[in-house]
C-alpha cells in the first residue's frame, strides 16, 4: 500500500490519534516556529491543517498535500481563512515557478516522503534566494540506545502510516544544497528538532 493510501485511510481519525502529543508537545512548537512568519509561505505536507491556526494574518499561506483525505480535513479548518489556499500536489514534483516563496514549512513530513532529498531540492527551487526553510521534524538519534528503540518501532510505523523514523534529515538537507542556520533539539534528546535553513 502506498504512503498516500495509508494517509487517505487514516485521515478520518488522524487528529484524534495525535491529540496527546499535539497537546503536550507539538502545539507549542508549532506556535513558536510559525506565528512570526510573514509573506508568501508554502507548507509542504499540510495534512489535516494542524498548522493553519498558528499563522499570522501577515502570512499568505499555500498548503500542499498528496492525500485527498487529509486535504479534506484541512479545507474544513481553512474555510474562514482568507489567507490560505490548498492544493493536491506531490512534494517531489511541485507546480510552482522558481523563487516563489519567502518561507517553506515542513512539520513531521520529511519522514514520509518517499524521496526526501528530491523533495528538498524542489523546496530549494521554489524558495526565493533570500528565503528560508522552517522545519519541525523527527529523525534518527545519534544516541545508540534511542536509535535502537527507533529501529524496533520503525517497521510498525512504516506499515501503518509510511513513517520512516530512521532518516537523517540534517544530512538530507545538506545533500539538497541547504545551509543550516539553526538546529535546536526539542525532545527525546535529538529525535525531535527545529531546523531553519537557507537555500
Amino acid at each position: 500500500m502506498s504512503v498516500v493510501s495509508k494517509y487517505d485511510r487514516i485521515s478520518a481519525i488522524y487528529d484524534l490519534l495525535e491529540l496527546p502529543v499535539e497537546v503536550f508537545l507539538y502545539g507549542g512548537w508549532r506556535d513558536e516556529a510559525l506565528s512570526k512568519l510573514k509573506g508568501r509561505v508554502l507548507e509542504v505536507g499540510v495534512g489535516t491543517g494542524r498548522n493553519l491556526k498558528y499563522y499570522s494574518s501577515g502570512a499568505l499561506v499555500t498548503g500542499i498535500d498528496n492525500s485527498e483525505g487529509m486535504l479534506e480535513k484541512a479545507r474544513k479548518k481553512a474555510e474562514d481563512m482568507q489567507n490560505v489556499t490548498l492544493f493536491l500536489m506531490d512534494a517531489e514534483h511541485m507546480e510552482f515557478p522558481d523563487n516563489t516563496f519567502d518561507y517553506v514549512v515542513t512539520t513531521f513530513v520529511l519522514c514520509s516522503i518517499p524521496d526526501p532529498v528530491k523533495a528538498l531540492k524542489e523546496i530549494r527551487r521554489v524558495l526565493k534566494p533570500s528565503g528560508e526553510l522552517v522545519s519541525l521534524e523527527h529523525m534518527r538519534s545519534k544516541n545508540s540506545f534511542i536509535a535502537r528503540i527507533e529501529d524496533l518501532i520503525n517497521p510498525i510505523m512504516f506499515f501503518f502510516i509510511g513513517d520512516d523514523m530512521t532518516r537523517n534529515t540534517v544530512e538530507n538537507l545538506k545533500k539538497a544544497g541547504f545551509t543550516i542556520t539553526e538546529e535546536k533539539n526539542l525532545a527525546f534528546k535529538d529525535v525531535f528538532k527545529k531546523i531553519r535553513a537557507k537555500p
